[in-house]
């Protein structure tokens, strides 16, 4: 896990224009390096490393020799020589306009910076950023002149949203360093050239990773398959699903023999999700072990999406949490559905 506090960005930095080539847009290329004073700094600071707080990393892939990726060996010749930067970042521009060959990737500013004091793994270290703006903003400018206010429209970057950016820690060289990858603009498969044309990277396999996964299957097993095997009522579902969670929030580490055990407690149930999580598994292309240690920022994330809710037409929306004996379902006389609820206290 990484912290961003204490890190700071070094006053020269690299601004160079990367259009789309695919629409022959041209690459602006700085001759110069930029130098920024403290209140820009601090700006940048914001705009570039606010972003990042995900425990998701990455590292470099190449199919034959890792020295072939491009980004690898460019940021590493940054690492050797940080007065390289403005050469090294020309190369990565260059690298970056080659992978922009659809129509709907858009031009932007790319920019190249070296931070320093980078918290990770009770160590601080240093890292380079890669970052590109895409997304131009209108904004009023207001100025006072010859004893009148004057209102004109421009146009700029907004530095409250950062569009791409991908955070290269120095550390681990030899698998790849490790990589943290911002991508707020167009999800569609085009604007994937980031991730893997242009950075070429893996998802590291390690904890986040893990209970991310696992809890992606649980999930999409519980909300559907269950429903359509066995004769599952909703409180039921439910209850499966706030177990499944509060396992993970109870539990610094991950046995799939325990979750099986305290969460689905059933052997035809245990069965039938063995069954499920293998199809899914090879069919998403998910990779897990049986047991691992726990991410806590995994299960927050996750947790948004494990549904405790018990919608009823567009009336009522019942939010279980706890004891599903406390609630019971029944059909009165004329054909109506409804729920009976016990409780002690009310809040």
């Amino acid at each position: 896990m990484h912290h961003l506090v204490e890190a700071f960005i070094e006053p020269t930095f690299s601004v160079h224009y990367v259009g789309n080539k695919y629409n022959e847009e041209p690459i602006l290329l700085s001759e110069t390096a930029q130098t920024a004073d403290d209140d820009l700094l601090q700006a940048l600071k914001e705009y570039f490393l606010k972003p990042f707080k995900s425990e998701e990393y990455f590292e470099f892939r190449h199919g034959s020799d890792l020295v072939l990726n491009e980004v690898y060996t460019y940021v590493s010749a940054i690492f050797e020589n940080p007065e390289s930067l403005h050469e090294q970042s020309t190369k990565l521009a260059q690298h970056l306009y080659e992978q922009s060959l659809h129509q709907n990737i858009k031009g932007g500013e790319f920019y190249v910076v070296y931070i320093k004091d980078c918290y990770m793994d009770g160590h601080f270290i240093d890292a380079v950023g890669l970052f590109k703006s895409e997304t131009r903003e209108s904004f009023l400018d207001a100025a006072y002149s010859n004893g009148d206010m004057e209102l004109s429209l421009q146009e700029g970057i907004s530095i409250d949203k950062l569009d791409k950016g991908c955070l290269i820690f120095n550390t681990k060289k030899e698998d790849g360093y490790v990589l943290s990858i911002v991508d707020g603009t167009n999800r569609s498969k085009e604007a994937l050239y980031w991730k893997d044309d242009f950075l070429n990277v893996l998802v590291m396999k390690n904890e986040y990773h893990q209970t991310n996964e696992f809890l992606s299957v649980a999930k999409e097993y519980m909300s559907k398959q269950v429903v359509e095997e066995f004769e599952v009522v909703k409180t039921d579902q439910i209850a499966m699903l706030n177990r499944s969670m509060d396992y993970f929030k109870n539990n610094e580490s991950f046995s799939k023999q325990d979750f099986e055990e305290q969460v689905l407690t059933d052997e035809p149930l245990i069965e039938s999700f063995r069954n499920f999580e293998d199809n899914f598994k090879k069919e998403h292309k998910l990779e897990y072990t049986n047991e691992f240690e726990i991410s806590t920022q995994a299960v927050k994330k996750q947790s948004r999406v494990f549904k405790s809710v018990l919608k009823l037409d567009k009336n009522f929306h019942i939010y279980i949490h706890g004891n599903k004996e406390l609630i019971e379902q029944g059909t009165d006389e004329n054909g109506r559905k409804f729920y009976k609820i016990y409780y002690y206290n009310e809040a």
